[in-house]
């Protein structure tokens, strides 16, 4: 039995469950920064860019969708045996990737995806973490819940601002 880090099981959790590819992008991405910073090449990277694909098909603005899975794709097709180590299915998962760009480039409505787990041990992890969190799985989004659809807009976003000055200060000194 492979032991996941549990960001990663939160990560999926929202994916396939509660569908909150914004919430997604924030678990991971602190998992990112904590383990592998400023690696803007790793795995992490690739599904983090995923889950804000996901959040912008929904959304509705295709350029940008198609832009993040096009990347995020990229990325991952680097890390194929990293993909089978992270217990997913990695042929499913690349086809729903190619399905879902191409999905966007017809312009065709947002459809909800799951990211195909391979691994019975992840699997059951991931749903108990959705079972305890009150979310269904791999029920498509609710169209309807404003607060889930444009959920960047909703969010406390003075320390990003922070540390984005913080960097560029940082930047100019050097």
């Amino acid at each position: 039995m492979t032991q996941h880090p549990t960001p990663y099981i939160e990560f999926l959790a929202h994916f396939n469950g509660s569908r909150d590819y914004f919430e997604c992008h924030e678990v991971l991405e602190e998992y990112w920064k904590e383990t592998d910073p400023g690696n803007r090449d790793s795995h992490w990277v690739g599904l983090i860019q995923i889950a804000v694909g996901m959040y912008h098909f929904r959304r509705q603005n295709l350029k940008g969708a198609e832009r993040m899975i096009r990347k995020g794709t990229e990325n991952l097709k680097c890390h194929r045996p990293v993909m089978t180590r992270l217990g997913l299915d990695e042929s499913r998962l690349f086809s729903i990737l190619a399905e879902t760009e191409e999905r966007i480039r017809e312009e065709m409505p947002y459809r909800s995806v799951s990211l195909p787990i391979k691994d019975p041990d992840l699997l059951r992890s991931v749903q108990q973490w959705c079972s305890r969190n009150g979310y269904g799985w791999c029920i498509p989004s609710d169209l309807t819940d404003h607060e889930l659809i444009h959920r960047h807009s909703r969010r406390d976003r003075s320390q990003v601002i922070q540390e984005r000055k913080e960097a560029l200060l940082r930047k100019k000194r050097n």
